[in-house]
């Protein structure tokens, strides 16, 4: 074979060579490309809400807010179940379980209500809920204070729970914690007039429940001596 021939063939070979690179890089970008615009599993995020409404007692915790969840990727995602935390205060036992899905931010008499159900968010798109999250008697009465609080979610395609958003509650905007009604979330929200009786309020309300906590105890105690005493007469 000559010289001639065999640098003619080695161009050739080098030209197909190239060839099938680009064809098969070609088909990796167009596989990947279908894959990240209709099949890519993505994540929920949200965001640390402008406002929120509240009440607080010695009972009842309960919290409203308004939440947007967004899906990153193409596939939707079935969301499951909804909670709220306190990660950072170890009086807090239980979590805020998702109880409602108001039609609206402002509580009050009118407004629709629906009982917890899963739904989906498509891909690639944004919904924007009211989530009411409550716990029957608390292990922690918020004070007037800032709060870190976390909104965990369950998803379909995940097993347990998993962080949605973590944010700062600034409890101390509030007024009357008796009261459910909505207020700022933004720091520094309320005048020192307004600061003081939030403190007021939140005081009378943490004296309140010690003197409940006081009364229970005193109540198991006179229980107790009393069973006590039937003991010691019975034959």
């Amino acid at each position: 074979m000559s010289p001639l021939m065999t640098a003619a063939d080695q161009h050739a070979f080098s030209s197909i060579s190239g060839a099938a690179v680009v064809s098969v890089c070609a088909l990796v970008f167009t596989v990947a490309s279908f894959w990240w615009l209709n099949s890519r599993q993505g994540r929920l995020k949200s965001w640390e809400p402008h406002s929120f409404a509240a009440t607080f007692t010695s009972s009842l915790v309960r919290l409203r807010l308004p939440l947007v969840l967004h899906n990153t990727g193409a596939k939707p995602i079935v969301v499951q179940d909804l909670r709220l935390t306190f990660p950072d205060e170890p009086a807090s036992h239980l979590p805020l379980l998702w109880m409602s899905s108001p039609s609206r931010l402002q509580p009050g008499p009118g407004e629709e209500a629906k009982l917890p159900a899963g739904f989906v968010v498509a891909g690639r798109e944004a919904q924007q809920l009211f989530i009411e999250f409550e716990a029957p008697f608390p292990g922690l009465v918020p004070e007037a204070r800032d709060y870190k609080v976390q909104v965990q979610v369950r998803v379909g395609h995940r097993k347990g729970w998993r962080p949605l958003v973590t944010f700062t509650l600034r409890t101390n905007n509030i007024i009357d914690p008796v009261r459910y009604a909505v207020y700022n979330n933004a720091p520094l929200e309320l005048t020192k007039e307004d600061q003081q009786k939030a403190d007021v309020a939140l005081l009378e309300l943490l004296d309140k429940q010690e003197k409940n906590a006081s009364t229970q105890g005193e109540a198991k105690q006179r229980d107790s001596s009393s069973d006590d005493g039937n003991a010691g007469t019975d034959p």
